[in-house]
C-alpha cells in the first residue's frame, strides 16, 4: 500500500489526495476496511507486531487503514505531525484535555465554551483533583492574571460558540510557552481552511468532524492533532485503553466530506456574509455578530488571525425568547436544529438547547441572551435564504 502526499500541494489538492492508501486492486475511491482485527501469517509475526518491531495494524480500536487515511489527510491539511480520530467531537475534546493534565494541575479556559466543553472544565476535571479557572478569553490580561505556579493547560474556542468572539491565539500560545503550559484550541467554527491554530503557536487542535468536515448530517466524528511526541507520550495509551475510536465507516464518510470541504465552506461563508449584512440593517434585529464585518468587536484580530469570516452568524432578535421562537418557527427553508456546518441551513436557540445547562448568569457572561440565535448557513441559494429570513422576520 502506498500513501500519496506532496508538501507543495495546496489545501484543495491535499483534501482530495492526501493520505490515500491503495491496495493491490488500485481502487480510485478510498477503501472501506470494515474489520475488527487483522490476521498474522505466523505467531512470530503477531509477536513482532505487538512489540512494535513490525509496522502494521493490530486491532481497529487501536488503528484501522480507513481511519488512518482520515487522520493522515487531516494532518496534511492542518500541517500537524500526528493525529488520532475519535468517535465524536466531544471525545476529541475530552481526550485532548484529560491527557494534558493530572491531579494537582491547574487549567485556565475561556468561559465562552460550548456547554459540554464547559462541563468538562467546570464539573469533570475538579472531580479528579484538577483545578480550573474560567476567564474572559478576549482579554489577554485575564489569561495572565489567572496563571498559577501549577498552571499546565490553556483551552479555548475561537470563534466561540455561539457569539463568535475571537481569542488571540498567538498571544495566548506565547504566554503558555512562557510558563511551560500547553494550549488546546477547539477550531470547529473556523474550520482548518479559515484558521490554523498550530501555525499560530497552539500545541493541540481539536475538531468535531461531525460539523463542516462531514458537513452533510450523516455521521459523528472527531480528531485531535498535535506533534508526534505529545501524542505518543500522552494520547496514545489513553486512546488505546479507553477506546474512543472512530468507526471505519464514519472515517470513510469523513474522507468523502473532506474532498468537497473548500467548495462548501466558500459557499456557506459567502451566504453568511450577505445574511449578516442584511440582518445588521433590520429594525427587528438588536445585534449581529459576524467575524467578516468591520463592526465585529475584534475585527482587527480577525484580519490578522483568520483567512475569512465564518459560516455562522450570531443575532439577537427583538422580543427576547418570544421573538426568537416566532422567527425560528416561521422559517421555511432554514430548519431548527442544534447542529452546524451542514449543507442545510440550521438555526439554534442556545439558551434553551446547547447552553441550557449553564446558569443564567453564566449565559449572560458569555453574551447569550434569550433573544440570541445561532444561524449556520448551508448550501442553498443565498437569495432564497434572504427571502426566507425576510418573511420570518415579518412575523416577529
Amino acid at each position: 500500500m502506498t500513501k500519496r502526499f506532496n508538501d507543495d500541494w495546496k489545501p484543495q489538492t491535499r483534501l482530495v489526495h492526501g493520505g490515500t492508501l491503495r491496495s493491490s486492486f488500485g481502487e480510485t475511491s478510498e477503501a472501506l476496511y470494515l474489520t475488527q482485527g487483522f490476521v498474522y501469517e505466523t505467531a512470530e509475526a503477531a509477536e513482532a507486531r505487538f512489540k512494535g518491531e513490525d509496522p502494521g495494524f493490530i486491532y481497529s480500536r487501536y488503528a484501522n487503514p480507513t481511519v488512518d487515511m482520515f487522520e493522515s489527510r487531516m494532518c496534511a491539511l492542518e500541517e500537524a505531525e500526528d493525529a488520532r480520530a475519535t468517535a465524536s467531537g466531544m471525545a476529541a475534546v475530552a481526550a485532548a484535555l484529560l491527557c494534558s493534565v493530572k491531579a494537582g494541575d491547574h487549567v485556565v479556559a475561556a468561559r465562552a465554551l460550548f456547554g459540554s466543553c464547559r462541563w468538562i472544565v467546570e464539573t469533570l476535571m475538579p472531580r479528579y483533583g484538577i483545578e480550573t479557572t474560567l476567564v474572559d478569553g478576549t482579554r489577554m490580561e485575564a489569561w495572565e492574571e489567572a496563571v498559577r505556579k501549577n498552571t499546565k493547560l490553556f483551552f479555548l474556542e475561537s470563534p466561540t460558540n455561539p457569539t463568535l468572539e475571537i481569542c488571540d491565539i498567538a498571544s495566548i500560545a506565547k504566554l503558555a510557552d512562557s510558563i511551560g503550559a500547553r494550549l488546546v484550541v477547539d477550531n470547529v467554527f473556523a474550520t482548518p481552511l479559515l484558521q490554523k491554530p498550530l501555525e499560530l503557536g497552539a500545541h493541540v487542535v481539536v475538531y468535531s468532524a461531525t460539523k463542516h468536515i462531514d458537513g452533510q448530517g450523516r455521521c459523528l466524528g472527531g480528531v485531535v492533532l498535535s506533534d508526534k511526541e505529545w501524542i505518543d507520550e500522552n494520547l496514545h495509551d489513553y486512546f488505546r485503553h479507553t477506546g474512543p475510536s472512530l468507526s471505519p465507516f464514519n472515517a470513510w464518510t469523513l474522507l468523502k466530506g473532506l474532498e468537497t470541504l473548500p467548495m462548501r465552506v466558500r459557499q456557506q461563508m459567502e451566504s453568511a456574509a450577505h445574511v449578516a449584512d442584511y440582518l445588521a440593517d433590520h429594525p427587528k434585529v438588536e445585534r449581529v455578530i459576524y467575524p467578516g464585518r468591520p463592526d465585529h468587536p475584534q475585527a482587527d484580530l480577525v484580519k490578522r488571525q483568520m483567512k475569512g469570516g465564518s459560516t455562522l452568524v450570531c443575532l439577537d432578535i427583538k422580543g427576547g425568547k418570544q421573538g426568537a421562537f416566532a422567527f425560528s418557527n416561521a422559517l421555511e427553508i432554514i430548519r431548527i436544529s442544534n447542529n452546524l456546518g451542514d449543507a442545510k441551513s440550521l438555526i439554534t436557540h442556545p439558551a434553551t438547547t446547547t447552553h441550557k445547562n449553564l446558569s443564567e448568569e453564566a449565559r449572560l457572561e458569555a453574551g447569550i441572551q434569550q433573544g440570541t440565535l445561532r444561524l449556520s448557513l448551508g448550501l442553498e441559494d443565498t437569495e432564497d435564504l434572504l427571502k426566507d429570513i425576510e418573511q420570518a422576520l415579518a412575523t416577529v
